[in-house]
């Protein structure tokens, strides 16, 4: 099995939260300084095998968090790797955010869709704006998940959306609404893209006045995209492909 490579920092697991048993997040601690945006990747490797992966937490926060969804082999190569660590353990890291899927600050409404994973950045856009006490946005965030227990933030979000309504509105959809797993699921049910419009004229989103961003799926950002785009709206878009 090839070895790390020596000249990359490393990152100390500092906490380990498993959502579901192909589900968790990792708060890492970098041994060197990291600087970032809201929105960007890191690429972390072990045993050889690199990937990047979008940061969940903003630049204010001192450790670095990964929300990653596991992507059996052959298809996935690191990710059994990644839900293998456990506290105390280090994983290699590129040092410094990449990317450009950043927050675009030049139209008030900020309208966000994203499948499980996929809502790492948001959250982290969502932090950043929250704690530097600007005003001025309102975030709308779409999340879709197959089952109840994939959302990672959603407590998070759905209080953030309670303190501060002027700011953030946060929506969550089970596409598997029959399943067991989703027996107790009182919310909305069905793709996500598939309640995009729906929302859109639910919060009176106009193009002019309003940034669209797809992260997750590649399958349901095409479908965004083509919804959005005929009516005159821009979306901004990061594709995770499972590898």
């Amino acid at each position: 099995m090839p070895a790390s490579k020596p000249d990359l920092p490393r990152a100390e697991v500092m906490e380990r939260l498993e959502i579901t048993a192909d589900l968790v997040v990792l708060k890492l601690r970098p041994e060197v300084e990291f600087e970032f945006h809201s929105g960007q990747y890191t690429t972390l490797e072990k045993d050889g095998i690199e990937r990047a992966y979008s940061i969940v937490s903003s630049p204010h926060e001192p450790i670095l968090e990964i929300f990653v969804e596991l992507v059996r082999p052959p298809a996935g190569h690191l990710t059994p790797l990644l839900l293998e660590l456990k506290k105390g353990d280090f994983v290699s890291i590129h040092p410094g955010g990449k990317g450009t899927f950043t927050l675009e600050a030049d139209r008030p409404n900020q309208f966000m869709v994203a499948t499980v994973t996929g809502v790492a950045p948001f959250i982290s856009m969502i932090r950043q704006y929250l704690h530097s006490g600007k005003r001025g946005l309102k975030f709308h965030l779409l999340h879709g998940a197959s089952y109840q227990d994939e959302f990672g933030y959603r407590e998070e979000m759905e209080a953030l959306a309670r303190k501060h309504p002027g700011s953030l509105a946060y929506v969550a959809t089970v596409s598997r609404p029959g399943q067991e797993r989703n027996r107790a699921w009182q919310g909305l049910t069905g793709r996500v893209n598939r309640m995009v419009l729906e929302q859109i004229q639910r919060f009176g989103l106009k193009p002019g006045s309003t940034r669209a961003y797809a992260c997750g799926h590649p399958g349901m950002i095409q479908d965004v995209r083509k919804q959005l785009l005929p009516l005159g709206f821009e979306v901004k878009e990061e594709k995770y492909w499972t590898e």
